[in-house]
């Protein structure tokens, strides 16, 4: 969604007032111990790099990692792609991963996988860069009839509907990132 949007205090109070939770704090509290056990089984002895989608996984990948009881290094990865153009294919890269990928077995973590368009794109950049294996975890998964065919998260923490959501990472036209529970934009919010 559109960020840098100036939206007043009353604005933001009033989105939150019209939003249904989703996913309280204890639910999300609770996928999160469940990311963090399924990750653990199958990638604790592989000493992962952890690449967090920014921004989105600022919150999730900062919940999780303490919950990650074994060595493994962090870093972060922050691409786009152009919407609504015929020239919209092709990443557009805001940073890149400053730890090589090549021979590591990499963990991408992100708030949701929606489309996945831009997902696809990074599992295809780490798989180029050498990786010698890519997973994928999201604390939400939307699916939806406009998903990439066949793409799905390999740790998912929780589903959502196809609805605007917002919470633990993800925003609401760039506020609410901070929000503890996962909610649904009221409809009249959604534009």
């Amino acid at each position: 969604m559109t960020q840098g949007v100036a939206l007043t205090a009353d604005e933001l109070a009033g989105v939150m007032d019209r939003a249904v939770c989703l996913h309280d704090a204890a639910a999300v509290n609770d996928a999160l111990d469940r990311l963090a056990r399924d990750i653990t089984g199958q990638m604790a002895d592989l000493r992962p790099l952890i690449l967090g989608v920014m921004t989105g996984a600022i919150v999730p990948l900062g919940r999780l990692l303490p919950r990650l009881d074994f060595p493994l290094e962090v870093d972060y990865i922050h691409a786009t792609r152009y919407h609504k153009t015929t020239t919209g294919r092709d990443l557009v890269w805001l940073a890149r991963p400053q730890t090589p990928l090549r021979g590591r077995h990499v963990l991408l973590v992100d708030d949701i996988l929606d489309e996945g368009h831009t997902f696809r794109g990074l599992l295809e950049h780490c798989r180029e860069e050498g990786a010698m294996s890519v997973r994928t975890a999201v604390l939400a998964d939307k699916p939806n009839a406009g998903r990439v065919p066949g793409l799905a998260a390999d740790f998912v923490g929780l589903t959502v509907p196809e609805r605007y959501v917002f919470g633990v990472g993800m925003d609401y036209k760039g506020y609410l990132r901070n929000a503890d529970a996962i909610y649904a934009a009221d409809p009249v919010d959604e534009d």
